[in-house]
């Protein structure tokens, strides 16, 4: 495989998983680990993504600036955006999540409804400060440079002491058997937790996470209560998860 193929690959799995392990890299593309180890550098140097410690990390992560233009697959994020904002209602509490798919959701909320929003999401916070009628409340704690959420302790304490109407979700991974998943163990936790801290759980992804998985599980298909895809809810795509009785937008 040319150098070049392997440098969209890289960047396709990044931008659709956000953060990738050198190790499952290589494991893909039947290369060594020096071999990805090299690429990502040069990926990093022409600024296509971000070199970390064992891995890369999508530049969807940065606060400022950003351009939802350049969002990767945003017309799919917007569409999931405009099924996802019909289930807010007036006078709600809501937790929402981290990544690109719930910035666009803040993007469709209509500016009249008034609305309590908790975060641990850092560019999550600052996007719903421009509504004037939302009361914005940060989760705090240990911040992880990688996803920019707050992490640990402190945010789980804090999520313990709330119950949202509905918490909007977003995963790297989502498998009709395992669950929804992520590499990132922190992470896991602090959704887990942002999931007993809802009364409904909504999670929101790209078609394209379908059907695959990581190493941590937060939980099973079944404990959500609405899946919501950019597809037709009667795609083939999604009989599996049809089966497991949950609402489909």
């Amino acid at each position: 495989m040319l150098k070049e193929e392997r440098h969209q690959i890289i960047l396709r799995k990044v931008l659709l998983h956000n953060r990738v392990l050198l190790g499952d890299l290589a494991e893909h593309l039947n290369v060594s680990v020096d071999t990805v180890r090299r690429d990502v550098k040069e990926l990093d140097r022409g600024g296509k993504l971000r070199k970390v410690h064992g891995g890369a990390v999508s530049l969807g992560y940065k606060i400022f600036p950003y351009d939802e233009q350049e969002f990767y697959l945003h017309k799919k994020k917007k569409a999931i955006a405009k099924k996802a904002v019909k289930l807010i209602k007036n006078n709600q509490v809501l937790l929402i999540g981290g990544g690109t798919t719930s910035l666009e959701l803040i993007n469709e909320i209509p500016s009249k409804l008034r609305l309590t929003v908790f975060t641990p999401s850092l560019p999550v916070a600052w996007k719903l400060m421009s509504l004037p009628n939302i009361e914005v409340i940060f989760i705090g704690g240990k911040i992880s440079r990688d996803s920019q959420v707050s992490v640990g302790g402190s945010a789980l304490r804090f999520l313990s002491d709330i119950k949202a109407d509905i918490c909007f979700l977003g995963t790297g991974n989502i498998d009709a058997g395992f669950g929804i998943s992520e590499m990132d163990w922190d992470v896991v936790q602090l959704k887990k937790a942002m999931i007993d801290a809802s009364k409904k759980t909504v999670l929101l992804t790209i078609s394209e996470k379908l059907n695959s998985t990581q190493s941590y599980k937060i939980c099973d298909i079944s404990q959500l209560d609405t899946l919501v895809t950019e597809l037709s809810p009667d795609s083939a795509i999604l009989k599996e998860y049809r089966n497991q009785k949950i609402d489909i937008l």
